[in-house]
């Protein structure tokens, strides 16, 4: 049984739109994250500093040597390699799933997390590490700093929950 092309009124998607979704949005992602990165450097932290933006938030400019919230920072060789090595090998399974999921929702989380690990796992590769530049702040105490690549794979990775808690209709496949 074949289904509809995306778009029309009351035809699911196919599996092939939900990889192209993905896909762009994963291209849309890291795109617009290296894009920040690069004004971030380029433009606004030249010389680096704290920019207060507002009584919550400020520009700064750390490089993240280790994973989420800086664990297993460090200066060790193998690390940036290893990281960004896991983003694409993680990336690469996640789109091989979205490959046999006719589910739109699945293929936004996918998009996001995975735009969002290529991103940072560039910077691992040509930056002394992870360009993280948004910092937001209440009564002395500060989140750690993050950058839109972040962003995409929190909004992902809830995605992706939302989806596996109450997606419908993929039957055995999920």
């Amino acid at each position: 049984m074949t289904e509809g092309p995306e778009g029309k009124a009351g035809q699911p998607a196919t599996a092939r739109a939900c990889l192209r979704r993905g896909l762009v949005l994963a291209a849309l992602v890291l795109v617009l994250d290296q894009a920040s990165k690069w004004v971030i450097l380029a433009a606004v932290m030249r010389p680096p500093r704290v920019i207060e933006v507002t009584g919550f938030f400020n520009l700064v400019l750390t490089y993240n040597t280790g994973v989420s919230f800086g664990m297993l920072g460090g200066a060790a060789a193998w690390k940036p390699l290893a990281l960004a090595g896991l983003a694409f090998a993680v990336s690469f399974g996640l789109f091989l799933w979205l490959r046999r999921q006719p589910a739109p929702l699945l293929a936004w989380g996918v998009g996001l997390v995975s735009g969002g690990a290529l991103g940072n796992a560039l910077d691992r590769l040509h930056r002394p590490g992870v360009v993280d530049f948004l910092d937001f702040h209440a009564a002395g105490w500060h989140w750690p700093a993050f950058n839109l690549a972040d962003s995409a794979i929190s909004l992902g990775v809830a995605v992706l929950v939302v989806d596996g808690l109450f997606g419908t209709g993929r039957g055995s496949t999920k």
